[in-house]
């Protein structure tokens, strides 16, 4: 920082000390006002443009200074000047004074924050520089942002000086208008009708700002598009998987004339190449695991013969098992329009399919994700299964490599490991389950090592190739070359949004960072009768929540005129199917120590637990953060048979607020894996108990067998 800077952050550090110190603060608040009312509008009579000029030079000290009393300033001009001169005055002073304040900001601070958070702040500035004075607009109008805040923050962005004068002087007028003529009312410091409608407007403008602000966007992006005088549909969704299916049920449900298009199957990943055959595959893997221990359970002997060809045809039979729950015909029968085709977005109101233009009010769009398969060197060479193509499988690979280690590859890896391959699972972080605890992935880990999955950690993938007809993957591991031959390879790094082929370019609509369909709080796109949801929108990609972002989606969409919904992402539950299952909701400690959110532990082990013990499934534990002192749980993780399913009574607690002691008080049926819940709590309340108190019952005691 210069020289120069430092002298100008120590003389405005200077001025509002010496604010402080002689107490002038006293001078502009309204009990002040009061008590010499009548000196300064005699004052004022007397010298009216001197008064104005005086009044005029503290505003915009005030506002420059960032400090506390514009809002009664504003106030006091509406009883000294009047209506007309007092919004006149404050106008100007208040935009004059920000703007002072914003150029201190930017000369003090500007290129220090830019240097050190630019990457951080890259699409702030992007927005800014496109759309800074809309930004910048929207905020004048919202009376309860602290103006001052904005002043400052602003400095620090490239807006334009003269852009942030005028956008200031327009964006604040209507409030300054709103409180000058509270003002007015306020110098007669009496209760009257006047004061009462002073009173609601400052009330009301907020709600008003956000109406015309949100009018204003929409005219902006709407402003090259011609809007049809009538609709065919009330509702068009994008997409049959779980997010799409539920905002055609919700649709129909409410008598809207929805249309529901899908490309290709119905039922989208989680019916056809997730969650159905993944857990029907887990499943007949488990059964296996089973017979391999069988003297654990008092018998000899057992084994098993399959033929992995009719495994995955049993797959098969459970998509098509579940597969009428979401099919055409049902939802037609719901009163939903199916069709099978591509759909494009032509315009915000008209979707175009098999060569029709279908008009609607609003569009939901519910596109789902893909696999991601990484451009690694030679990847396209040797073939690459993925979460999608690996139930296309009818002969077990003889050596698998599994590529990544969240929740999709650690399913996949055991279930072909149980089944007989020699697996390899690669994941380039220090541990698989990233999202986990240490504690808890070291568990599903340890589980992996003794059936056999050759788990590598801190390995990167960095070459596949044919060597002597060898399929051979590099991995760099510790600056060192790590060679691995198999014979089949399954990517599971993780998906990616479907945000192309079916207008979003088009229509710039923008994506998130990470790259899915960006949207605002309601699940709108930039064009508000435009929603996206599910694994399109994210920001988590699971069915249930697909399914949960849908509600706000579909209702936002159909009855937002009325009343709109933010989307509720504070209980969000997720399990990963390996066995050990994993289940979670809320904080683990690594988040919670990341976020920096104080927190107590309390744990139970299930290998203590009655039912898990007669089941030969002790093992695993429930993991509470609660907080500090109290029994409210911030969140909770299981690791055990049935982990996903024991996880439920948490999830109800976190969305009901209900603590650890309403969930000791409550009767768990003998003998069950839910007690595990029921014996977390009881831990928590052990370390909790009122010691003292406990001590003076023990004396009462003595002194009752006296």
């Amino acid at each position: 920082m210069t020289k120069t800077r430092v002298f100008v952050l120590a003389a405005i550090v200077a001025l509002i000390a010496a604010f402080i110190a002689f107490d002038l603060g006293h001078y502009i608040t309204l009990d002040y006002f009061k008590s010499q009312q009548a000196a300064i509008n005699d004052v004022y009579i007397a010298h009216p443009l001197r008064t104005a000029a005086i009044f005029f030079a503290v505003y915009v000290t005030v506002a420059a200074l960032s400090i506390p009393g514009a809002a009664v300033m504003t106030l006091v001009a509406g009883a000294i000047f009047g209506l007309l001169w007092g919004t006149v005055i404050v106008s100007f002073a208040s935009s004059l004074g920000a703007t002072l304040a914003f150029l201190a900001s930017r000369f003090v601070l500007r290129d220090w924050v830019q240097e050190k958070y630019g990457d951080k702040l890259r699409p702030i500035n992007t927005g800014v520089e496109k759309e800074g004075a809309f930004y910048l607009f929207g905020l004048r109008l919202v009376i309860g942002f602290p103006f001052f805040v904005i002043n400052l923050v602003m400095g620090l962005t490239p807006i334009k000086t003269w852009t942030f004068y005028w956008v200031s002087q327009t964006g604040m007028l209507a409030g300054t208008v709103v409180y000058v003529y509270a003002g007015t009312k306020l110098g007669e410091f009496a209760v009257s009708i006047g004061l009462g409608v002073a009173l609601a407007l400052l009330g009301f403008f907020p709600l008003m700002a956000k109406k015309v602000l949100g009018t204003l966007r929409a005219r902006k992006v709407y402003a090259k598009w011609n809007k049809p005088a009538s609709f065919d549909r009330n509702l068009v969704v994008i997409g049959a998987g779980s997010a799409g299916l539920v905002t055609a049920y919700i649709a129909a449900a409410v008598k809207a004339k929805v249309t529901l298009i899908e490309k290709h199957r119905m039922g989208g990943d989680c019916l056809n190449t997730g969650c159905v055959p993944s857990k029907a595959l887990i499943r007949t893997a488990k059964l296996l695991s089973h017979i391999k221990r069988a003297p654990e359970f008092g018998i000899k002997s057992a084994h098993a013969e399959f033929d992995f060809a009719e495994v995955m045809e049993r797959v098969q039979r459970v998509i098509r098992t579940v597969e009428p729950h979401d099919s055409a015909e049902r939802y037609r029968q719901l009163g939903v329009e199916c069709i099978t085709g591509d759909a494009k977005i032509t315009s915000p109101w008209t979707v175009a399919v098999n060569g029709k233009t279908i008009t609607t009010r609003n569009i939901v769009i519910a596109a789902g994700a893909r696999p991601l398969v990484p451009p690694i060197p030679g990847i396209a060479d040797i073939g690459c299964l993925t979460s999608d193509t690996v139930w296309n499988l009818r002969e077990l690979p003889r050596r698998l490599v599994v590529l990544g280690g969240g929740p999709i590859g650690c399913e996949l890896a055991q279930c072909f490991a149980r089944f007989g391959s020699q697996v390899t699972q690669v994941e380039m972080l220090p541990r698989i389950l990233i999202r986990e605890d240490p504690d808890i992935s070291d568990r599903v880990l340890a589980r992996f090592r003794e059936e056999g999955v050759n788990v590598l950690t801190g390995h990167r993938a960095t070459q596949f190739k044919i060597e002597d007809g060898q399929k051979v993957l590099i991995c760099e591991h510790n600056g060192k070359n790590v060679r691995v031959e198999f014979d089949e390879l399954l990517c599971a790094i993780g998906r990616v949004a479907n945000t192309t082929g079916y207008g979003l370019e088009e229509l710039g609509i923008p994506l998130s960072p990470a790259r899915t369909v960006a949207t605002n709080d309601f699940l709108q796109t930039i064009y508000p009768n435009i929603y996206a949801c599910g694994d399109v929108a994210g920001p988590f990609q699971f069915t249930h929540t697909a399914a949960h972002q849908a509600w706000y989606a579909a209702v936002n969409a159909l009855f937002g005129g009325v009343r709109k919904f933010k989307a509720d992402y504070s209980v969000i539950p997720w399990a990963t199917f390996t066995d050990p299952e994993v289940a979670r909701v809320g904080l683990n400690e690594q988040d919670a120590r990341q976020q920096g959110v104080a927190y107590e532990v309390t744990a139970y082990g299930i290998d203590d637990l009655d039912r898990a013990i007669a089941d030969g499934e002790a093992h695993g534990v429930v993991k509470v953060l609660t907080v500090p002192g109290k029994d409210k749980v911030l969140g909770a993780t299981i690791v055990g048979e049935h982990a996903g399913d024991l996880l439920a009574e948490y999830v109800a607690a976190m969305r009901h607020g209900l603590g650890l002691n309403q969930i000791l008080r409550t009767i768990h049926i003998y003998p069950t894996l839910t007690e595990a819940n029921k014996y977390a709590a009881g831990a928590w309340k052990r370390a909790h108990q009122p010691r003292r108190l406990l001590a003076w019952v023990e004396r009462y005691h003595a002194w009752m067998r006296r």
